[in-house]
């Protein structure tokens, strides 16, 4: 039997550790036909599930989950949804890409609202603005570019010294940052489980199925440990594990990035964690993300890996040394939890998206923005399948992810830029 396409994840997920047990649905056992099978029960597979019902409710539709809800890379993320573009949503170079790329955004938040409406679940989202912090002279010059581009685009923002950022967040650690007034803070793993369990009831979701190989053109036949499931139409929203079946490898890698989350602070520690609820990103792209959790906890997530995990004891002592550099006076506090979780990079910051073959679809390269951006791309792609509109203006905003170069350079070539990247992070780290 093939090996399994599931990440090596060395410890659970402190978001879904966090909530109340789950009774997770079905393992996929047996012989199952269904007109639409989709791999993979993510942001991306879930929207796509859901826009496939409502375009074709009479049609069977089955998605197969690897693991358990809430535990997959769709619950270890940092918990941030913005209905503007997190990447390009402020330039002032590409004006025209970012407005559309905005309005993709704003359209898989609001397809992500609608289903917490219908489903009538929490995932503890707040409306909290989201700020960019800049611990060095490089990350500051980009928060001066960011003010810009919010003012060209007409963003309400807020510029903050250093003494704005302390009040801000109680860290004296950053020289200055940015707050815009668009920005949600959420609990990541009771999002994806929401949306999983309100599903409409004609989708059936198999879980602790991972998928070994998949076979065929026209139907295909996906096999897993105890089932075979023949479809007409197969989606792969697998993210970087897609590579496992063949497809993209020369525009993906798989980065394992970790996360910490603190014990529950007396009130006399938490009283110095700055407003009640808040989240700050970093000036550069290797640096740390920090958010308070609650009234009483804070997360941290640093570390970028390649292709494989880092020793969880080494994750717990970088991630620990990053809070606490940054609250100097809390470094009695530790972490409680602490956890990986994997996303795909392409060269560029675009997405591989769409049809594969006959009868088969994929999505993958989210580049850390999977929540809101998968949401969206899921919801095309289903509509792309029914309607065949081949959803030019969306692959034109997004653009099309450049080939990497073949092993071994790609794994030197990575090495080498995370060196260089990592020294112009500096204090962002």
């Amino acid at each position: 039997m093939p090996s399994s396409p599931l990440p090596d994840y060395r410890d659970p997920c402190g978001w879904n550790r966090m909530l109340s047990p789950r009774q997770p649905q079905p393992v996929a056992e047996g012989r199952i036909r269904a007109r639409y099978a989709i791999v993979g029960a993510g942001y991306t597979g879930l929207a796509a599930a859901r826009r496939l019902h409502e375009l074709d409710p009479s049609a069977d539709i089955v998605v197969l989950e690897g693991t358990e809800i809430g535990e997959g890379s769709s619950g270890r993320n940092s918990g941030f949804a913005n209905p503007r573009d997190s990447k390009i949503g402020l330039s002032t170079t590409q004006m025209e890409r970012a407005e559309k790329l905005n309005e993709f955004a704003a359209e898989g938040f609001a397809y992500l609202i609608e289903a917490m409406d219908r489903g009538g679940f929490s995932c503890d989202l707040e409306k909290t603005g989201r700020i960019t912090g800049a611990a060095t002279e490089p990350g500051a010059a980009k928060i001066r570019s960011m003010a810009e581009g919010a003012r060209s685009h007409g963003f309400a923002h807020e510029f903050l010294d250093a003494e704005g950022m302390r009040c801000l967040i109680g860290s004296a650690y950053y020289r200055c940052g940015i707050r815009t007034e668009e920005g949600y803070l959420l609990q990541p793993a009771a999002l994806i489980r929401g949306l999983a369990d309100s599903l409409p009831a004609e989708i059936r979701l198999f879980e602790n199925s991972p998928v070994l190989a998949l076979e065929g053109g026209a139907p295909r036949r996906v096999r897993t440990a105890k089932a075979e499931i023949e479809a007409d139409i197969v989606i792969l929203a697998t993210n970087a594990a897609i590579k496992h079946f063949g497809f993209w490898r020369d525009g993906l890698v798989t980065i394992y990035t970790y996360a910490g989350i603190t014990e529950a602070m007396v009130p006399e520690d938490a009283a110095q964690l700055g407003i009640p609820a808040w989240g700050l990103l970093p000036a550069h792209r290797l640096g740390t993300t920090v958010r308070r959790v609650g009234p009483d906890r804070m997360m941290v997530r640093s570390l970028y890996a390649y292709e494989k995990p880092i020793d969880p004891a080494r994750a717990r002592d970088a991630l620990t040394g990053c809070f606490h550099r940054r609250y100097p006076m809390l470094r009695h506090v530790p972490l409680e939890h602490v956890w990986g979780g994997t996303t795909a990079l392409t060269m560029n910051g675009s997405p591989r998206w769409g049809q594969l073959g006959p009868g088969l679809y994929g999505s993958a390269g989210c580049n850390g923005s999977g929540l809101v951006k998968g949401t969206v791309l899921g919801k095309r792609l289903a509509d792309m399948i029914v309607t065949g509109d081949p959803q030019e203006a969306l692959q034109a905003a997004y653009g099309r992810a450049d080939r990497i170069a073949p092993e071994p350079f790609r794994t030197l070539g990575f090495h080498v830029i995370s060196a260089l990247e990592r020294r112009k992070a500096g204090a962002e780290m």
